[in-house]
This record gives structure tokens, sequence and C-alpha cells, in this order.
């Protein structure tokens, strides 16, 4: 019997709903167990390790949630309803309202929840045959969108309640009505020292641009240097970072570009006055120049009365004539001393990225050497050089009992610790401050003397005009993390209760910031040793304890637990807890290990050569930081024989290895039991494994030692995908300039922008965006038509994969 038009439409309709009914079932099921599965699997591995069983009941029921979603039973619905619930009390149990720790414990099932609460779907499942759940409420999708809805809810919460702004603490107290008011009549100023001044504080005393005014700043003008990546000099390739800060002097500014080539540009216009190209030939770890220096003369306008003195990463000491950019014929070989002559450095190892201390007569300079290559590197002599003739007045090595003049770098002490970082001087007291790294190689040290220790991760007093050692501070004893001290010291006279004492303030990778008295490095805010984990491999040997503030502010980070690992989403978040739970992990201080050893802080630093600033006015210091734990394994020697892992040749502009995908981040340490293997934390979506923030800024009230304000420096906003700016902080190299009408200027973080904050309470006040990343500290002066400046360099940073460029940019109140 035909069917009629009206049959054939009914049986169309119920065709077709068929098909979607199978479609929201398949699609249901495949969902669940997408996420069930993974759960079930890798919770097992987690809780057979000792972790949270939270994972695999939650996978556990998720799967039998599926199964339910397949037949299309609506227990499905309420079984993943439940779930979801649960998984929102347990995020609230583990972490509480904290908005971070809650994003990646409720990212992924109460957004599964909307597909539940779409209509078709929802009435699909009820369409099923079961009659064991209330249809009532399945009818009402408003029970699944409540879910997701909740989660939001507890997370703006939370986000409100924390609202990620500093919490001042008694900021009225460093503010005056008189910093609002800008300077109308403002004298043209200097910045003649890398640090801003001979104490390195990075304090400008100008008030032209103010709290008040600062939104309205805008670019000057901007200086492009023509070096960028495409653009390298011919024969040397590798990476590169602009991490300069210009000098000032008179209306000239002076800075040296990655491969040393020194420019002066106009301080008004950013035009070029000269342009010095020292023409590098041998390659190094890294192409860096954080600036130049500069020699004031006697004050005659005689040619090379004054001196810009750089010094390459090819170990060649220049001085430069700052009207013209001529060498100056007196000084060494036609302006150029060769502080790597007679050097056993066949493979170019030793290379300098900081600028020299000039003090007095003096130039006074150490260098950097490449990390765990071997135990046997070039030495990591400190050196000071006659500023008018390039001759050597000194050099300390710190195996030797009294400094010497020889000129042949081969004949001192292989493997001494480096000096690297930018040194400071105090003429009165005739004494200079060098921050010092460790012995190489840097993560294993079973084959150090105690007399190779002695200095490691040390600030040490030397006599500017003997070089022989007045005192010496050690902030990490027998340093086995690279913790070595890459900050430059600051100098300020601080106001106690027993009275003003000339102190030196040391801020450390580990985060410790140790103030000491300048004159004997006693420390003015008490020290205490205290005992460390003791977890080292076969020939180590590590120190029972190391130092620690008392009361000063701390920003090293907390140990770190399984409830802090973090992650895009539920699952990620999972994989982190099973590689920290297969890590060794006891705090501050776990050393590496053969299982391998999550380490935090690292290498890499809470506290990097950005430093710090103070206002010695108002007693108040800035810093900036970093929290990002590495893993670090210990690789036994036939192991990493077997990978291949050999010592760099820079010869060749690259890294020999056999076999290049398991070498990646190995460190050889030849002429050692062990190679080490190196890598940040990160979740299988490259999301760091622990919670936010994960760069900060804070300022510390110098008289009591107390933490002022503290917030997260940076977002998202160049990292994330599709320009996504979450205000987590990042991470971020480069430091800070503060000035008397209380503001703070600051680049730095991976975001590319330069920020200014209320340096007293903590306020973001403004933002520019930079054409590249900007991992250099600014600085700011008066040009010659009045204005005041903020001038910083932007070209990204190899280590951190900003966006590459070659700009000097400056910005000033419009005119």
């Amino acid at each position: 019997m035909a069917l009629d038009n009206h049959q054939k439409s009914d049986l169309q309709r119920q065709d077709s709903n068929l098909r979607t009914l199978t479609v929201v079932r398949v699609a249901s099921a495949f969902l669940l167990a997408g996420i069930g599965l993974p759960l079930l699997l890798w919770g097992a591995w987690l809780a057979w390790l000792g972790g949270s069983i939270f994972y695999v009941v939650t996978g556990v029921l998720l799967f039998i949630a599926a199964v339910f979603a397949w037949r299309g039973d609506t227990r499905a619905l309420l079984l993943f309803a439940a779930t979801t619930g649960a998984n929102i009390l347990w995020a609230i149990w583990e972490v509480g309202l904290e908005p971070w720790g809650l994003l990646a414990r409720l990212s992924l099932l109460p957004l599964l929840a909307l597909w539940f609460a779409v209509p078709a779907v929802n009435r699909n499942f009820l369409s099923g045959r079961s009659e064991s759940a209330p249809r009532a409420a399945l009818r009402a999708p408003l029970v699944f969108l409540a879910l997701p809805l909740i989660a939001i809810i507890l997370f703006s919460t939370a986000a409100w309640r924390t609202s990620f702004r500093p919490v001042p603490v008694e900021a009225d107290k460093f503010t005056s009505s008189a910093d609002m008011v800008p300077d109308q009549t403002p004298r043209p100023s200097d910045w003649q020292f890398y640090g801003g001044n001979a104490n390195s504080t990075r304090y400008a005393p100008l008030s032209q641009i103010t709290p008040r005014n600062v939104g309205k700043l805008e670019v000057a003008w901007t200086y492009r240097t023509g070096i960028n990546g495409p653009d390298m000099p011919p024969g040397i390739a590798g990476p590169k970072s602009f991490e300069a800060t210009p000098l000032k002097v008179d209306d000239s500014l002076f800075l040296c570009t990655p491969y040393n080539v020194t420019i002066s540009l106009n301080a008004t216009t950013g035009k070029q006055l000269w342009r010095f190209d020292p023409h590098i030939t041998r390659q190094r770890f890294t192409s860096v120049c954080r600036g130049v220096s500069y020699y004031p003369g006697s004050g005659s306008s005689a040619s090379c009365d004054a001196r810009i003195i750089t010094a390459t990463i090819d170990n060649q000491l220049i001085a430069l004539d700052p009207k013209s950019g001529q060498p100056c014929e007196g000084f060494g070989e036609h302006g150029v001393v060769d502080f790597g002559q007679g050097s056993a450095d066949p493979q170019h190892l030793v290379f300098t990225t900081s600028p020299p201390l000039v003090m007095g007569n003096l130039i006074i300079l150490g260098s950097g050497i490449t990390d765990g290559q071997n135990n046997h590197e070039p030495s990591g002599v400190v050196r000071a050089f006659d500023v008018h003739s390039g001759k050597l007045a000194w050099a300390w090595d710190v195996l030797s009992s009294e400094p010497s003049q020889e000129t042949d770098s081969s004949r001192y002490a292989a493997d001494t610790p480096n000096a690297w970082g930018v040194f400071t001087g105090d003429t009165q007291l005739g004494l200079v401050y060098i921050p010092t790294g460790n012995s190489p190689p840097d993560y294993y040290g079973g084959g150090r003397t105690a007399e190779y220790d002695r200095y490691n991760a040390s600030i040490v007093a030397l006599d500017v005009a003997t070089g022989k050692v007045r005192w010496s501070f050690q902030t990490a004893h027998h340093d086995v993390w690279d913790l070595d001290v890459s900050s430059q010291p600051v100098l300020v006279d601080i106001e106690t209760a027993a009275g003003v004492r000339p102190a030196v303030i040391q801020p450390t990778k580990r985060g410790e910031i140790f103030v000491l008295d300048r004159r004997t490095g006693v420390p003015i805010f008490p020290v205490a040793e205290r005992a460390v984990p003791q977890l080292q491999v076969s020939g180590e040997r590590l120190s029972p304890t190391q130092p620690f503030n008392t009361n000063f502010a701390n920003f090293e980070p907390a140990r770190l637990e399984e409830a802090d690992m973090w992650g895009g989403t539920i699952l990620d978040q999972m994989l982190c807890r099973i590689t920290y739970r297969s890590l060794d992990h006891e705090g501050l201080y776990t050393a590496a290990t053969l299982r391998g050893s999550l380490e935090y802080p690292v290498s890499l630093g809470v506290f990097t050569w950005g430093s710090a600033s103070v206002d010695p006015t108002r007693q108040l210091m800035l810093v900036n930081g970093n929290y990002q734990p590495f893993i670090v394994r210990l690789v036994p020697r036939a192991e990493a024989d077997r990978q291949g892992a050999q010592e760099f040749d820079f010869s060749g502009r690259t890294k020999v290895v056999a076999n290049p995908a398991e070498s990646k981040y190995l460190w050889p340490q030849s002429g050692t039991p062990y190679a080490v293997n190196t890598l940040p934390f990160l979740s299988p979506l490259g999301l760091p494994c622990h919670t936010p923030p994960y760069g900060f800024i804070a300022a510390v009230d110098l008289r009591s030692g107390k933490t002022v304000w503290k917030r997260p420096l940076g977002t998202t906003r160049d990292a994330a995908p599709l320009g996504i700016a979450l205000p987590t902080g990042v991470f971020n190299i480069g430091g800070s300039v503060v000035t008397r009408s209380g503001l703070a200027f600051i680049g730095a973080a991976i975001d590319n922008y330069i920020r200014a904050f209320d340096f007293r309470s903590g306020e973001l006040l403004w933002q520019g965006r930079l054409p590249a990343g900007g991992q250099a500290t600014p600085m700011t002066y008066v040009g010659g038509d009045g204005q005041q400046y903020v001038v910083i360099a932007a070209g990204g940073h190899r280590e951190l994969s900003t966006k590459q460029g070659d700009y000097v940019v400056a910005y000033h109140l419009p005119k």
C-alpha cells in the first residue's frame, strides 16, 4: 500500500531525527571518552606515584558516562553533571578561591557542559528509552548552563578578591604633594654611567614627567641601528640580544649594538652623529653589548681628552673620541687593547657583554665564560687597565695571593669564577665591588677545592689601586646551581636606628637581597646560616648550610607542592603533576640528581642583570624578577657519550652533536663524571607547569626592610595564541629607572611594552607599545631643548624569543 505525502514526510522527519540522535550520541560519547580515558590512564599513573587520586576517579566516571551516552541513556547527563560539580568542589577544596589555580582546574569540564546544555543535544538524550532519570530536571538546559556559569562566577569573584593589584603598605609616607607638580624649568641632565650615576642607583632627580601627566607621553623619535637578525656582519652568526642602555653626555647619546658597533646620537633629535664598527671576527656563545662607558677627562677640548670605552665580545678593549668616534691612538695599538692576548681559549669560550667600570684613571673589567663545557675552561680573571695608555695595571685571579701584572692570559689559573656582570665603585673608599660566578662546570663541583670555592657566587670588594681583596661575602656556598651573581651592586646610604650606614645592595638569582656595609662587608640586615637539602650524586659534596636574610624582604619562591601544578586544562595540569612526582624536589637548593631534579630558582634567576633601582631620598628600592622552575638531570658520562654530546665549536658556529634531537639541552661538562640536561618545567601545551605569576615587580622600604608593594609584571599579549593578554606576569629581563617625581619606568617583560608605575604605590599609570622586545634597561634625561626624555632599546632577546629588531625609542611629553 502506497504511502501518502504526509506519511512520507513523517518518515523522513523520523529518519532525520534518528540520524541527528546518532550523531549527538556518538559525538557526546567521544567527547566524554576523549577526556575520561586520559584521566583514567594517566590518573592511575599519578596515583601510583603517590599523587592525587581525583583524576583517576574522574576518569572512571567520565568513561561510564561515555558508555551511557553511546546508548543514548539519560544517565550520561546526570553522571556528567555530578562529575562536573565534584570537579568544582574539588578545585575549591584544593586551592580555595585562588583564581589561577581555579582556571587550570575548571577550564575543561564546565566548558564541555555547554555542549550538553545545547537544547538539540539535551532533547536527543531525553528521547532515549531510559526512564531512570527525572525528565523534568533534564529538560531544563539551564541546569547544565549553571555549571560553567558557577565556575565563571567563582573565578571572577576570586580574581576580584585578589584583583592582581599591589597592596600598598604605608605607601602614603612616600608621597608628597610636591611630587605631582611638574618641574617647569628643567636644566639639561646627563646619564654618564650604566647605572645612571656612580652609585648605580638608576635614579634620576627629574620631575618634568609626573604621575599626573605621564599618561600623555608620546614617541619623540625612533632610531634604527641597521643591525638585526637578517643583517648580521659577514661570517658572524648566532643568537643576539639588544640589551643596551645608552649613556647621555652633554647633548649626545652613546650606545652599542649586539655586534659592538658603537653609535652616537643627538640626544634631542635622535639623529646619528657618528658610528664605529670594530668588525668583530670571532664568534661567541652570544652576541650582546649592554652598554659602553665614559671617561670625562680633564675638561680640555683636545681630541680624546674624554673617552668612550667599549669592550667587545671578541675581547677587544677600545677607546674612542666622543666627538668624532675615532679610536684614540695613544691607547694600546691604535686605540685597541687585545685583552685575550695569549689566552688558552681555542674554542672562544670567553666573551665580554657588560660595560667596563671607569673609576679614576682605571678601566676595570671582567668577562663571561660559556657555561657547562668542561672542567678546564679559561680563567675568570678581573683586570684593570690605564685609561690613557691601555697598559695593564693589575689583574685579580682568585688563586693568586697577590694581584698580577701578567699580560699573558694563559698564565692565569683555569676554571676560576668569572665576573660577567657590571661592577660598581666607591671612590671615597677606593673600592670596586665585583659580583662573581662559580667555577665551571656549573652543575657538578666534586673536583673543586676550597680555594676555587672561596670566592664563587660572591660580592668581592677589591682595592681599586692595587687589586687586593679587602673583603668578600658569599651568597651561595659551593654553588652547583649556576647561581652566579649577575646583578650590578647598588650603593646607597641607608637610614637605620643606629644612624646612616653606607651600604651595598646585592640582589641574587635566588631572590635574596643582601644588604651589606660597603666598608666591611658585614650585613646591615642580619644573615643566618640555615640547613638546606643534601641530595647529591656520587663524588659531589654539598654545603650543609646556606646564608639567608632573617628580617629583610625575601623574594625566594616557596617550595613547590603538587597542588601548585598548573596548565591550560585539567589534562596537562595532571601531566605536570606526574612530572612533578617523577622528580626530586626538596625546595630551595635541591641539587641535580640522576633521576632528575626540579630546581627552583635556577640559572635564569629570580633577579638577573637588571639589578635594582633605588630612590635614596625616599629610601625605596624597586626590583623586578622571575619565577620559572627548571628540570635538571645529571647524565652519566657513558650515556652522554652515546648521545654524542661534545663541546661547542664556535669556529664553525654550531653545536657538534651526533644526535641533535637528544642533545638539544645537554651540556657536556667534559672531564667530570656527568653531563647535564636542563629544560624549563612546561606542560605539553608549552605552558608553565606552576601557578602564576611568572614575573613580578616590587618595592622595598630600605629603612624597615619590608615589602611596600608587589604585583605581576606583564601579560601574555605577545606569548599567547591570538594575542590573549592574561595578567599572569611574564618572564622579564632588564631593569628599571626611578625619578624624583615618584615614577618607575621599565620594559623588560616579553609583551613588548614599556610601562610607568607609581613608584610609591605600584599603580600602573602608562604603557607604550614597543616595535620589538624591550629587554633592556631604560634611562631618562633632560635634553638641550628642556624636555625630559625616556629612552629604551627595543630589539628582542635570544633566550626569550621576543620579537627581534634594531630600534631605539625615545618618549617625551607633547610640546
